[in-house]
């Protein structure tokens, strides 16, 4: 097993550890995520839009 492998596992396990030991948190970390994501779409949505009007 390469050494990307072994880390992409081990990636794997710690985020499936967290999501085990603490639920609540990791929603919380993934809606805060999802947010950043939305937002950033948004500004990118307004901009295009004000480069074209």
């Amino acid at each position: 097993m390469d050494a990307k492998k072994a880390m992409i596992l081990v990636g794997v396990a710690l985020v499936l550890f967290y999501v085990i030991t603490q639920p609540t948190a990791a929603a919380e970390a993934v809606q805060g995520l999802l947010g950043w994501l939305q937002d950033g779409a948004e500004a990118i949505i307004t901009f295009m839009r004000s480069l074209f009007a």
